[in-house]
């Protein structure tokens, strides 16, 4: 897997890019999208089961688990994906972030996914 980690570097290279057309989030019923699924300029992007990968000849990926925030928040809160990723941040574990019609969800290495489910009930101050 390829790109960038440090924080500073990727900073100084954001280059933020403008898309001109609105787009609208929706919710479909179950079965009728993947997990995830996301259109680059580059290729497309999917989240699937590390099983659905491996028989798709994809293999090698790291492992991530998911994390959902039960909370229903507004695609237009403030701040909630900000305080996740930096409460993470602080504990050195990745954060992949994905925000959907419902829920927030987080994907971390899978390896420290119980440590990530601490970090986050001690941020929700459960």
């Amino acid at each position: 897997m390829s790109g960038e980690r440090d924080l500073g570097r990727l900073l100084a290279g954001l280059d933020p890019r403008p898309d001109p057309v609105d787009w609208v989030f929706v919710a479909v019923p179950e079965g009728t999208a993947p997990l995830m699924s996301f259109r680059e300029a580059e290729a497309l992007t999917c989240i699937l089961t590390a099983e659905e990968a491996r028989r798709a000849g994809l293999a090698g990926a790291p492992a991530f688990r998911r994390i959902t925030l039960g909370v229903q928040s507004s695609l237009e809160a403030v701040g909630l994906t900000a305080a996740v990723a930096a409460a993470l941040a602080e504990a050195g574990i990745s954060a992949n972030v994905v925000a959907a019609f419902h829920h927030d969800h987080v994907f971390v290495p899978a390896g420290r996914a119980g440590e990530a489910l601490d970090c986050l009930r001690q941020l929700g101050g459960g």
